[in-house]
């Protein structure tokens, strides 16, 4: 029988990518043995409003934000996949396309406070681990009781900032320096991008 080599699926809008994203990833993939941690661009969000920066710039932020671990990846599938983007569409493609992979979905716990709004969410816990990380202000021991097959991540490092904030602040060197890869920043400034 063929060993399925462990995934770990991190989903988001990556809207820029940052340090609290990346540093996340790197607890998780060693904390649970994962081979490898996707980065899954998001196009669009079933359940938000999105004021996006394109796809492709975003995905180019986390290619160069991960790309001296190898055990990360940069991926696109959505790109292609019928709007809106449901994730249980993309796990459905991803099961069919890479068989001998054990996926599991990375989620933060205040998507999992939502995750009966998503889209077929029971097929989802049918087919895949949930791994929880801790998010400021949501009561994680209610949520275990709600969804016991989960992995709750008790001792994840929590980060307290946001893309938002990273957005709202793009054109304050010191504050977003901090939080964002040094040449994910240089990209963002010689691209412009964010900038009112």
């Amino acid at each position: 029988m063929i060993e399925q080599k462990k995934i770990g699926l991190f989903f988001g809008s990556f809207n820029p990518i940052h340090k609290g994203h990346t540093n996340l990833a790197t607890y998780i993939r060693e904390i649970l043995s994962f081979q490898e941690i996707w980065f899954v661009v998001s196009p669009q969000n079933p359940l938000k409003e999105n004021d996006l920066l394109c796809d492709t710039l975003r995905l180019r932020m986390v290619e160069i934000a991960i790309k001296e671990d190898e055990n990360f990846y940069a991926c696109d599938v959505e790109f292609d996949l019928p709007k809106p983007n449901y994730t249980v569409k993309t796990l459905q493609f991803l099961r069919e396309k890479y068989p001998n992979f054990d996926f599991s979905l990375i989620i933060g716990a205040d998507n999992l406070q939502i995750f009966k709004k998503w889209y077929q969410w029971e097929t989802i816990l049918s087919h895949h681990t949930l791994i929880v990380y801790p998010r400021d202000g949501i009561d994680f021991e209610h949520l275990k009781k709600i969804y016991p097959q989960a992995v709750f991540l008790d001792k994840a490092p929590q980060f307290l900032i946001s893309a938002t904030q990273i957005r709202q602040h793009i054109d304050e060197k010191d504050f977003v320096s901090k939080w964002l890869h040094e040449e994910v920043y240089k990209f963002i400034k010689n691209n412009k991008l964010y900038y009112k």
